[in-house]
């Protein structure tokens, strides 16, 4: 792991703090889109948790719950957020990333014509 990717992630780490989720919902893991699942378990220690999630077109996240967390964007595409703001259309651009300080649920679907695929980094 490059010097500077270390120093950004350590950087998100610190910064998040611990939020309201519905923890009556899966998380992201368990989550998963017409009995499949989408994420993947990279690495999981005492301090954090990393996810790899894969959404083809058409495909989506069913409802679920994020604690605060750290996202990167190996490849982008366009998406269907449903949360308790509404519904709206979002483009994930490849090379993005954004923070979150949790959030209580969503459910998203692939709305574009690529294959997204984005790392979590998540703190206990």
């Amino acid at each position: 792991m490059n010097r500077n990717f270390r120093c950004l992630l350590g950087m998100c780490l610190l910064i998040f703090s611990d939020c309201t989720v519905n923890k009556d919902l899966p998380d992201p893991l368990l989550a998963g889109w017409n009995g499949q699942s989408v994420c993947e378990l990279l690495e999981e220690n005492k301090r954090m948790r990393v996810l790899k999630c894969t959404f083809a077109p058409g495909v989506g996240h069913e409802r679920h719950y994020h604690d605060p967390h750290f996202g990167y964007a190996l490849s982008g595409s366009t998406f269907r957020i449903t949360d308790t703001t509404g519904t709206r259309e979002v483009v994930l651009k490849t090379g993005s990333y954004f923070t979150s300080e949790g959030v209580a649920w969503h459910e998203v679907l692939n709305i574009g014509d690529s294959t997204a695929v984005y790392i979590i980094f998540e703190t206990k």
